[in-house]
């Protein structure tokens, strides 16, 4: 048993999807949570800003006596998870693959993948899922401006339903049985994207998978905490009060501490 935390990182407020829902499947494990507020957004950032970002926080994380890291985003996933997996010394898991597992998963014919224009023009999700099921489908679409109505508070309000219905117009000519939410922001937008797309098409929030894996690989490895409650400390590079609001909405105020962070 292992009471070390477990770190998470995103460019901002996505993570937090991930986040919440590893604090409902393993409510023993600490975590630690960053997130790049000062440095959003990611999906206009080139490769080498993205791994230099990313592993700066790596490193921030391992200085936390992390036992375990999530890239709780999927621009930071495509751009650096084989790298950090290299530098890192502990277990690293990204939520791209878990995505197009569970894409797989659900016998899909046609998929949908939105995401940030980096994540998108990677190809990863594609590449991922046509490995996995070669027959399947896939079309891409990047929706980065559905990202900002998120870390702006604004969900649930009619800008963010017609924002969402402007981003996914693209389906309405390439009709899709399922929809990968290919940025940690979006599963906050469930219910605009429900109305814009219709009952008939399965939405699937790649954080289930991720958080799947990530017990399986701390159960094998005998990582697991065995407390009666773990912590939960965020630390954002940006605003503060930004990171409180969000957390105190979307984890439901479940947080020990919040900091801001030079990195």
């Amino acid at each position: 048993m292992d009471e070390r935390p477990i770190g998470l990182m995103d460019s901002g407020l996505g993570g937090l999807s991930v986040m919440r829902v590893l604090h409902q499947q393993l409510p023993k494990e600490s975590l630690v949570f960053v997130g790049d507020q000062g440095h959003f957004p990611y999906g206009t950032k080139s490769q080498d800003e993205l791994q230099h970002l990313v592993l700066n926080i790596g490193h921030f994380l391992v200085e936390q006596d992390i036992k375990m890291m999530i890239v709780a985003c999927n621009t930071a996933t495509g751009a650096a998870l084989p790298l950090l997996q290299q530098t890192l010394p502990v277990p690293v898991i990204g939520v791209i693959e878990p995505g197009a597992i569970a894409a797989v998963h659900h016998h899909l014919k046609t998929v949908g993948v939105i995401g940030t224009a980096s994540t998108i023009k990677k190809g990863a999700y594609p590449a991922t899922i046509h490995r996995l099921a070669p027959q399947m489908t896939v079309y891409s679409h990047a929706a980065q401006e559905m990202v900002p109505i998120v870390e702006h508070g604004l969900t649930g309000t009619p800008q963010a339903q017609e924002t969402v219905n402007a981003a996914l117009q693209f389906f309405d000519q390439h009709p899709v049985d399922g929809l990968i939410l290919g940025c940690t922001h979006f599963p906050f937008l469930a219910p605009e994207i429900r109305q814009k797309m219709g009952p008939n098409v399965r939405l699937i929030d790649p954080a289930y998978e991720t958080i799947k894996q990530a017990q399986a690989t701390l159960t094998a490895q005998e990582l697991l905490a065995d407390q009666d409650a773990g912590t939960v400390k965020l630390y954002t590079t940006g605003d503060r009060a930004d990171l409180v609001t969000g957390a105190q909405q979307w984890l439901a105020g479940q947080f020990t501490s919040c900091d801001h962070v030079d990195l």
